[in-house]
């Protein structure tokens, strides 16, 4: 059944984004402050760490973490996100795609660039939802922001470099109508920015063609720790894109074919439909 208040849905299919207050207990946030600790204790191959020179602070990144983790692999299957996620995308089914735990420490100068996730990914499909969930209290000027009804476009943007900010290199043919991500901040005025106060256990919900960006971390004293997960819906397939993916793995699908599959594992199902993969009934916690 649905978890949601039908308004929260309206918000986040009208403007690819909505933030949702206290959907996590603190057993909940507590279980991802402890996985997100041993993460960066031991960072997976994915890792990605940028600093600024002769800055104070510095960004972490790491992904495909979610099978080693426990706390990570608890969440993932036990917490309210798939249900979150499943009535947010208005999908019968839910997969679960990858997750990715983004650290701004104490005084981090680096800053996000303007971008949206589908480009970097192998996935076509419009029901599709990540949420952005913070284990610290994170103030609306250090928040993600992000830019109401971007999702909504027909048309297709590169990915671009965190470290540079400059569009990957094609490797294939591009389609005609791919554009490079608008700057934003040259007229923030022409676009509905959207950011929060938010507290743990409360997380933003994005569309995976949301454009989004995050500022530095301006607070001296606390970090800005956040999990998102990532979820496919029922009409999600893998796609072929003319550039280096990220996450580099395809699960061993064809283009075309449903994610659905041991590396993506089906997390919500219905009665009368395919059940929930085989290997996520065996994982015993």
């Amino acid at each position: 059944g649905r978890v949601l208040a039908a308004e929260a849905i309206r918000e986040f299919q009208r403007d690819g984004v909505t933030c949702l207050r206290g959907v996590f207990d603190p057993d909940w946030v507590r279980t991802l402050a402890r996985g997100i600790k041993s993460n960066m204790a031991a960072p997976g191959p994915h890792v990605e760490v940028l600093s600024s020179d002769g800055a104070p602070g510095r960004y972490f990144g790491d992904y495909l973490n979610w099978r080693r983790i426990p706390e990570y692999l608890r969440f993932v299957l036990f917490s309210p996100a798939r249900l979150i996620a499943a009535d947010l995308m208005q999908s019968k089914t839910g997969v679960f795609y990858h997750e990715h735990v983004l650290v701004k420490e104490p005084g981090t100068q680096r800053v996000t660039p303007w971008h949206c996730d589908q480009p970097y990914y192998p996935i076509d499909g419009d029901q599709n939802c990540s949420l952005w969930i913070p284990v610290d209290p994170v103030s609306k000027d250090t928040c993600a922001k992000f830019v109401a009804g971007s999702h909504m476009p027909a048309h297709k943007f590169f990915p671009r470099k965190f470290a540079t900010s400059q569009n990957y290199e094609a490797t294939g043919p591009v389609p005609q109508d791919t554009v490079s991500i608008p700057d934003i901040d040259a007229a923030p005025d022409a676009h509905r920015i959207l950011a929060w106060d938010v507290q743990p256990g409360d997380c933003i919900a994005f569309h995976m063609r949301t454009i989004h960006g995050a500022p530095s971390n301006l607070s001296q004293t606390t970090s800005r720790r956040v999990f998102v997960a990532r979820f496919l819906g029922d009409d999600a397939t893998l796609a072929q894109r003319p550039w280096e993916v990220s996450p580099p793995i395809t699960g061993g699908l064809q283009p075309g074919q449903h994610v659905a599959c041991s590396t993506f594992p089906r997390v919500v199902s219905t009665p009368d439909g395919p059940g929930c993969h085989p290997v996520l009934e065996r994982t015993t916690l």
